[in-house]
């Protein structure tokens, strides 16, 4: 639903809301205007500010290692 969230935010000025869902509708995605403004109104849960920071974290020591380790070694999983 985030992704959904996301793209409306950054197409709603062309078009608007109502058009950009009634588009996705057709195209099988399932998404209507009022749980669109109810997910922009609602709080952050704990998850997503966990994954925000994470994210964060895990580009750091990306960057930290100059860009060279993958996923296995960032999780920790690898040698």
């Amino acid at each position: 639903m985030l992704v959904l969230v996301d793209y409306i935010n950054q197409h709603r000025h062309r078009s608007g809301v109502e058009p950009i869902c009634a588009v996705l509708k057709d195209a099988g995605v399932q998404i209507a205007p009022s749980p669109y403004y109810a997910a922009k109104t609602r709080p952050l849960t704990a998850r997503a500010i966990w994954d925000a920071e994470l994210a964060v974290n895990i580009k750091i020591a990306h960057k930290a290692n100059l860009g060279v380790d993958g996923v296995r070694k960032i999780h920790g999983r690898g040698a």
